[in-house]
Order: structure tokens, then C-alpha cells, then sequence
């Protein structure tokens, strides 16, 4: 079906779908930019399904949904955070969007908006899927855990830009994530169906974060391919709908991560995960920007967590230890730190091993995550 004239869009939307992924599309757009297009979505309607485009220049993002009665196909260019507020401010279960040459008409039960935009020849170019060979495919929810348990220990020191982001490792049908900070380093490994030998590339977190967005529901298959300095991620969802995210890649080589992974530990803790979360979560109430560590003592059964801060206070918290082997150590580490990676392990249990107060500990929870994290000094 061939698009008509942008003035030519009619539809009635599902609000609450537009809404959400207004949402979406708005984490894309630039915020500061002199080239007013970036700021702007891009509204299609064809074969029964209204399309948002965005993009910042670098991240771009093409999302369908089916939720839509299509009266009359076409295209308009407006700024995507007017019409995302204008969408969220209505409380009525439907909106009706008209288009009119450069501007969009927006109608509920009682409100009527003209949204000014710009010609549709302004729209900026992003690449599609189309129907290239991927170089590998996974599991939403699979790949959603994996992000899940890695994006958030990527730097945000934009002058390291190497680890600016997440690192994708993929090996046969072995894929691995990873993130460092320079501080601590997450890695979660898993399946996947590949069509290559190799991937090694490092895609930027603004795009790992919007893609685990994307995958909040958990279904659908993600196909990536990798191209001309750019990742694609094309999810197909099992209603029908599509989506798919473009990035430009960082640029620079990735750190041998596996050179930093300790392998001469001595002393190893099994330890419920959620009594340490809530025990690290208490110890770090009594920390401050002075003293941001929190002490941990690993003595047979008990592990002994401490901290304290001048002129604030202080804490001790125990936590039963389920086996220890090895002497007894005493350790400090960053509490945020420990409990950003509590907070992604689902198995009821963590490893912690050790070596030396002053050598980097690591989280191991199964096969599929290991979480390196450099110890802090206390005075």
C-alpha cells in the first residue's frame, strides 16, 4: 500500500499504548540540538499500524503498534515531547491524531490540540532491518536478564570512553556482556543462535538501556546485526508489532576483562542473598561522601558487616554465613556497589571469594554471572 499525503493521516489510537511508547521514543530524541528534526517523531500510518521514528543522530528507534484504527494512511513530523505530554494529559481510553500539512490535530472528549511540526522531507534517515541474515539471534527475556545484570556497571566518565558501555562477546552461540567502570566489572553469560563465528564490539549504554525497555514484557525474539560501524536490534513481538533500535558503536578496544577476573582465591562464603542485601542496605545508612565504605569480617559462620561516619554515626549488622572456607579476612567495599549486583542476582544464594583485604573480591551467582569488585580503604 503506498503512503499518501502526511496531510492525509487519521487514527484512533489506544492512549495508553501511545502513551508507553511515546515513553519510549522520547528517550531517543536529542535533548540540545540545533537541528529541530532530532527532537521531533515521526508518525506514519500504513497497513494497519501506526509507526513512531526518532532519533538523536547517533541512537535511532522505529516502533509499530497495532492498537490503532487506521482511517487514512500517512506521515507528520512533530517534537515528540509535546505530543508525548499531550497524550499522557488526556484520560480518555482512545485519542483521534489528524494530520494537516506540517501540524497535527490530537482530539479526546474534551480537549482539542494543534501540534505545529515541520515538512516530512526534514525527517532524518534511519536504517532498517529490512531482511538481512542476522549475525545472531536470542530470547528477549533472555537477553533482557543478560543487559540486566551488566548495563549497570558501565562508566559514565565520558573521558573513558572505551567502557562507555557494554561490551558484547560472542563466541559460536555463547554470548557475554560485559561492563566495567574501572572500579568493579559485571559479566553475564548465555545462549544464543548465531550465524558467525565472532562478535566483538562495544555498543553504548543510552542503547542497552533503551533496548532492556524495549523488552520489559520479556517477549519476542531480538535479531542483531552488526554493520558499517552500527548495531541493529530488531525485536519481533509475538502480537505482530516490531521494533527496532540502531546505534552507532563506541569506538576504541575494550579492556581484556578476562586478564582482571581473579582466579588464586582462598576463601570463599556462601551467603542467603537477600539477608546480605538487607544487611549491607542498614550498614550503609551510617556511611557519608567521607567515608562511603562499609567493613566486612568473614569469620567462620558470621560475617560481620561495620561501618561508620564522623559526626553521624555508626553500625554493625550480622549475617549468617552458610560455609566459609579459608582463615578469617577482613575487607571494605563500596555498599552501593555490593547491592547494585544483589539487586540483579535471582538465585537465593551468592558466592562471595577472597584473597586479601586489598585485592579485588568477586560475586559469583551460578554459571552465568561474575561481578569483580575493587575493596575501598577505610581510615
Amino acid at each position: 500500500m503506498a503512503v499518501k499525503q502526511a496531510t492525509n493521516i487519521k487514527a484512533i489510537c489506544n492512549r495508553d499504548a501511545l502513551v508507553e511508547a511515546m515513553s519510549l521514543v522520547t528517550g531517543v530524541v536529542a535533548g540540545r540540538t540545533p537541528t529541530p528534526s532530532l527532537q521531533c517523531v515521526k508518525i506514519s500510518g500504513q497497513d494497519g499500524l501506526l509507526t513512531l521514528t526518532a532519533t538523536d543522530g547517533e541512537v535511532s528507534l522505529v516502533l509499530s503498534i497495532d492498537q490503532v484504527d487506521l482511517e487514512e494512511c500517512g506521515e507528520v513530523l512533530v517534537p515528540a515531547d509535546k505530543f508525548s505530554q499531550i497524550a499522557r494529559s488526556c484520560d480518555d481510553s482512545t485519542l483521534t491524531i489528524v494530520g494537516d500539512d506540517d501540524k497535527l490535530n490530537v482530539r479526546s472528549s474534551d480537549s482539542r490540540f494543534k501540534v505545529f511540526g515541520f515538512p516530512i522531507s526534514e525527517a532524518p534517515q534511519v536504517r532498517t532491518f529490512d531482511d538481512v541474515e542476522p549475525d545472531f539471534s536470542i530470547d528477549g527475556s533472555s537477553f533482557r536478564g543478560l543487559m540486566e545484570r551488566t548495563v549497570f556497571a558501565a562508566a559514565t566518565d565520558h573521558s573513558r570512553y572505551a567502557i562507555n558501555g557494554v561490551h558484547i562477546d560472542l563466541r559460536d552461540s555463547t554470548i557475554r556482556l560485559v561492563a566495567t567502570n574501572g572500579h568493579r566489572l559485571a559479566l553475564s553469560t548465555g545462549p544464543c543462535d548465531s550465524n558467525c563465528e565472532k562478535v566483538d564490539c562495544i555498543v553504548p549504554t543510552k542503547a542497552m538501556t533503551l533496548l532492556k525497555r524495549l523488552l520489559n514484557d520479556g517477549n519476542g525474539i531480538v535479531s542483531v546485526k552488526i554493520n558499517d560501524g552500527q548495531i541493529i536490534f530488531h525485536i519481533d513481538n509475538e502480537c505482530g508489532c516490531t521494533s527496532t533500535l540502531t546505534s552507532n558503536l563506541v569506538e576504541g578496544t575494550f579492556p581484556p576483562f578476562e586478564d582482571v577476573i581473579p582466579k588464586d582465591l582462598d576463601r570463599k562464603a556462601v551467603i542467603n542473598k537477600e539477608a546480605l542485601h538487607r544487611a549491607v542496605r542498614r550498614a550503609h545508612l551510617m556511611t557519608n561522601e567521607e567515608s562511603r565504605g562499609v567493613r566486612l569480617i568473614f569469620d567462620n559462620e558470621t560475617l560481620q558487616i561495620t561501618s561508620r561516619a564522623p559526626e553521624t554515626g555508626e553500625a554493625e549488622v550480622e549475617v549468617a554465613i552458610e560455609s566459609f572456607t579459608g582463615d578469617k579476612l577482613e575487607i571494605a567495599f563500596n555498599p552501593v556497589y555490593l547491592m547494585d549486583a544483589l539487586k540483579v542476582i535471582n538465585a537465593n544464594d551468592v558466592t562471595i571469594e577472597l584473597k586479601k583485604s586489598e585485592k579485588p573480591g568477586l560475586i559469583r551467582s551460578g554459571n552465568n554471572f561474575v561481578y569483580i569488585i575493587m575493596p575501598v580503604s577505610l581510615q
